[in-house]
């Protein structure tokens, strides 16, 4: 049975660390290939310039702002109320259908398809609040998308805080919302950090819903006044970008050389992920 049990631990390891090698070298094989293809078109007029078939010019700058000021506005509207509602959730309601109403609904839009979301915005923000489309409409749009990733995310961060730090905050005379402010948010901080980002690189990934919310413009704002008008504007993000260069413009140098600048943004996020939650984890501090 010595012998047997060893050749199954054997065979076992090799499938997993076969597995592991197999995710890597895919991995590797997809970024290695988009750099090929198109980091020779990646340079500061691409980065820094929009296209103008007048000056002969190729670039992404206005795409990179409206992607910009999508992830600003949906994250101001997103993080107080996925934090809040985590938080009353965990903290203040009673288990009981409501409580189990409100998670079953948060799992359920999490995993509606992203097309959906942009058939809903368009028809409720584009059309019936006359929004049309805007980088408004699609930022609010994206709220509901990534309002169940951030409030679920937040919850479990929550959860992990082990009770003994409420039962000793309430034992030193502290209040309720006291003790979630000094104790359970700072303990809870690398959880909540991390589905933060997580929801920023979702929305900078997104193009179905936006297409559908807001449109496809690529205009440079010329000054803070003009950006701030930009908001009720057509503002089209690097991903949609992406997706039009390839399919309706044909374009595939620019095409790739925007998948560069998406897996350099992707690549700064899971990096931004990690130091943050190492910053922010008081367990390892202490």
């Amino acid at each position: 049975m010595t012998s047997k049990r060893k050749i199954k631990d054997t065979v076992l390891s090799g499938l997993i660390y076969l597995c592991t090698g197999f995710s890597v070298a895919l991995l590797m094989f997809i970024i290695i290939y988009v750099l090929y293809k198109g980091v020779r078109y990646v340079n500061w007029s691409f980065l820094t310039t929009v296209t103008s078939a007048l000056k002969g010019t190729i670039g992404i700058a206005g795409n990179i702002v409206n992607t910009l000021m999508i992830v600003i506005i949906t994250m101001l509207i997103v993080i107080p109320i996925g934090v809040g509602s985590a938080i009353y959730l965990n903290e203040y309601a009673k288990p009981g259908p409501l409580v189990n109403l409100i998670e079953f609904a948060t799992e359920t839009l999490s995993g509606i398809p992203s097309i959906i979301f942009g058939l809903f915005g368009m028809m409720f923000f584009v059309e019936s609040l006359h929004l049309g489309y805007s980088i408004l409409a699609g930022s609010l749009t994206l709220s509901l998308m990534v309002l169940p990733l951030v409030t679920r995310n937040t919850q479990e961060a929550l959860r992990s805080v082990p009770d003994s730090y409420r039962q000793g905050a309430i034992g030193l005379a502290a209040g309720k919302w006291q003790m979630i402010r000094t104790i359970l948010l700072p303990s809870a901080m690398p959880g909540i950090i991390t589905g933060v980002i997580l929801a920023i690189g979702r929305i900078v990934g997104e193009s179905a819903a936006l297409l559908c919310t807001a449109g496809s413009g690529k205009a440079l704002p010329k000054n803070f006044i003009k950006l701030l008008g930009k908001i009720k504007q057509s503002g089209g993000t690097l991903t949609t970008q992406l997706y039009l260069s390839a399919t309706s413009e044909g374009d595939f140098n620019t095409a790739f050389g925007i998948a560069v600048v998406l897996l350099v943004l992707v690549f700064a996020i899971n990096l931004l992920t990690k130091a943050l939650s190492a910053k922010y984890d008081v367990t390892r501090k202490k």
